[in-house]
């Protein structure tokens, strides 16, 4: 497990603003709903100088980023995964990536940690990131406050009841951003930073796994967030291709936390 000292997170936090999306097109996370669009991110124009904010600065600069991608001179991405669906195959895949010398960062969805709970240890042990991807996976950004926040603190309790921590990472569920509400309540709830994805596998529209390869492959660079999902054979059957795929165009599979610090 990758452990993340004061001097790595202040340098994380410094990355995911100045890596912060400019707006992106939201899509579906699941295999039913519909995709709600959130507004673009603020941006801002360069990282701030310092992880913790002066007493003079605006509430405004504190306030978590969204992220969709990391930087892109690099040779790092991220393959992260909505952690729902047959756990079974979920260690199929994470043992796949394991083989291939990769790491991931998987957003559990709370239900599946309470119906799985040995999988928040089985993500970790395996040297990858485990985040929120809400506790019902629905519609977050369509919610009330009172409920918004009952969804991330939720999942946020299962993970740190089983793990110790809420994780790293926040994703809304049922959209690719979220709305600025749902941004305050994560920060709130311990996430400094929601993380988006710039590259949509569309793995839960079940296309096959060779659609899901060249959709990967076509459009992932340096830098990239690929959303993935667990619980879909396609995907399990797709990861050795995009792995070697990768490798051979010289870009390293990583956690988001790695691909960010």
């Amino acid at each position: 497990m990758v452990r993340v000292t004061p001097t790595h997170r202040r340098d994380l936090l410094r990355a995911g603003a100045a890596f912060t999306a400019s707006g992106t097109l939201a899509t579906g996370c699941g295999t039913t709903g519909t995709a709600t669009a959130a507004p673009p991110a603020t941006t801002s124009a360069r990282p701030t100088a310092s992880a913790t904010p002066s007493p003079t600065a605006s509430p405004a600069r504190t306030l978590p980023r969204q992220i969709t991608h990391g930087p892109r001179a690099g040779t790092s991405v991220a393959l992260t995964f909505h952690g729902q669906g047959d756990p079974a195959l979920a260690t199929r895949l994470l043992t796949t990536a394991e083989q291939h010398g990769a790491h991931v960062t998987v957003l559990a969805v709370g239900t599946w940690l309470d119906a799985h709970p040995a999988m928040a240890r089985r993500v970790l042990d395996g040297g990858h990131d485990l985040g929120n991807h809400t506790q019902r996976h629905i519609s977050i950004n369509a919610m009330a406050e009172v409920d918004a926040r009952k969804e991330i603190t939720d999942c946020a309790d299962r993970l740190k009841r089983l793990t110790g921590s809420v994780g790293r990472w926040f994703r809304p569920s049922r959209a690719a951003t979220a709305t600025p509400l749902v941004v305050r309540l994560a920060a709130e709830s311990g996430y400094p930073h929601v993380l988006s994805y710039d590259v949509d596998s569309l793995d839960y529209t079940e296309p096959g796994a060779p659609a899901i390869t060249r959709k990967v492959l076509a459009e992932v660079r340096g830098g990239s967030v690929v959303s993935m999902h667990f619980g879909y054979p396609d995907t399990v059957a797709a990861l050795p291709a995009v792995l070697q795929e990768l490798h051979r165009r010289g870009l390293r599979a990583v956690t988001t936390t790695e691909l960010l610090s």
